[in-house]
């Protein structure tokens, strides 16, 4: 039994921040964050929506295209770093909006990696015969950890959400997943705060060291993706589409360039959409199928790096 993605959706909030808007905002300017980030806009989400309510669209996409109905959905799996709350999960809040019944749902906690592991997570349950359609999302909201008076950060990150559903298959789809973590780095990127006595000890905001985040992200997103490419006997020159997690088009641009893929092979989407977590992969996947781009019996490969650090890869055939 294999596992293969047979439909896939997004969400993406309607307020648009324009690098101009933030120039409103901080001491920033639309040359100086094009130019380190490859970012011209980002969306928000409203202060009303929360993460499932972008999970939720995301994902009745998803089943659209794959031509399935609540009723066939066994498997819920969310990625998130901003839950709807403390508990439950943001997959049962989604669950209870889908109308769905009665089956697993959890979150995955793995920050930028998070939709890789959710769907190599999935992969095994439904290639172990567990379940026969998984929903996969990805969903953030990040504008609600934002410090919006710093611009080291607040220029990087947006709100969104993408979904995959993932069937039963007589066909290889998902070819072979790769997982890692490295909890020494688990301070250089993180919100650091959390609740104790009814309030928020610490910070709530997303604190980064730039410099560490970019050398790091190049050098183990490279080291997966020969990983994954190795244990299927295949060269990266085979690989037909890189999707990776859109962080910054300088980190995007040096990967491929180590790896020896041309940009024209490169999913990128970080341009529109700014860095959305965990989200940011399947908003991509989503856009390069429905604009024809990615196309039957080619070989995909997704990679993300995240705070924790984690970091991974999947490696399908489409």
């Amino acid at each position: 039994m294999y596992s293969k993605i047979i439909g896939t959706g997004s969400y993406l909030p309607e307020k648009v921040y324009t690098n101009h808007d933030l120039e409103k905002i901080v001491d920033t300017s639309d040359e100086w964050i094009r130019a380190r980030t490859g970012i011209t806009q980002r969306h928000i989400a409203d202060e009303s929506q929360v993460a499932s309510d972008l999970a939720l669209h995301a994902s009745k996409n998803a089943m659209e295209a794959a031509g399935v109905g609540s009723k066939d959905i066994d498997l819920i799996i969310v990625a998130t770093t901003t839950p709807d709350m403390v508990f439950p999960s943001t997959a049962c809040i989604l669950q209870q909006k889908l109308g769905v019944d009665n089956c697993p749902a959890f979150d995955v906690q793995a920050v930028c990696s998070g939709f890789v592991y959710a769907l190599a997570t999935a992969d095994m349950f439904v290639t172990s015969g567990k379940c026969r359609n998984a929903i996969v999302v990805g969903a953030e909201i990040y504008s609600k950890i934002i410090d919006w008076n710093d611009r080291s950060t607040c220029v990087l990150f947006g709100d969104g959400a993408g979904a995959v559903v993932l069937s039963q298959s007589e066909q290889p789809g998902i070819l072979s997943s790769h997982l890692h973590a490295n909890g020494n780095y688990s301070n250089v990127l993180s919100v650091p705060g959390n609740i104790g006595g009814g309030k928020v000890q610490g910070t709530p905001y997303i604190s980064m060291e730039g410099n560490t985040v970019f050398k790091f992200a190049v050098k183990v997103l490279e080291e997966v993706v020969h990983e994954a490419v190795a244990e299927n006997d295949l060269q990266t020159t085979d690989i037909d589409w890189l999707i990776p997690h859109q962080a910054n088009i300088r980190i995007i641009k040096s990967t491929a360039k180590k790896l020896g893929i041309p940009m024209d092979k490169v999913v990128v989407a970080v341009d529109k959409h700014g860095n959305t977590s965990a989200a940011s992969i399947p908003l991509a996947l989503d856009m390069a199928v429905r604009d024809g781009r990615i196309h039957s019996d080619q070989l995909v490969l997704l990679e993300g790096v995240g705070g924790g650090f984690t970091w991974g890869a999947v490696l399908l055939r489409w």
